[in-house]
């Protein structure tokens, strides 16, 4: 699969609150994730990002996410992802805002950097 083609592909899993699908799909079985913060700051492996993904869910309810783009740029592409959550360690309904930059090789994922406010 071409580069725009993952793209639009993970945008559309993503719109529809399939990440974990997305993810299984389109990443490299040695993917990198980069996030802002520890505890999950570096994360390596398909199954890591799985992981760090379950977490996610299974700590905040979802109450509206969209998702902009993709905007690519050779073997890269930008997401930008926009949640409406409540964490439920503190119940307080907050929205997050964070752009994702997707790199491609051999036709996977092979490193995902988040950039958001702390």
């Amino acid at each position: 699969m071409k580069t725009i083609d993952i793209a639009n592909d993970i945008a559309t899993l993503c719109r529809a609150g399939k990440n974990l699908d997305a993810v299984r799909k389109h990443y490299a079985a040695d993917v990198v994730s980069h996030e802002v913060n520890d505890p999950m700051k570096l994360t390596k492996g398909v199954e890591g990002v799985i992981g760090k993904n379950q977490w996610w869910i299974d700590n905040h309810e979802v109450h509206e996410r969209t998702v902009d783009g993709p905007w690519p740029n050779g073997d890269q592409f930008a997401l930008r992802h926009t949640f409406t959550i409540t964490p439920k360690a503190t119940g307080k309904q907050v929205v997050m805002d964070e752009i994702a930059v997707y790199t491609v090789k051999n036709g996977k994922i092979a490193e995902e950097t988040f950039f958001y406010a702390t």
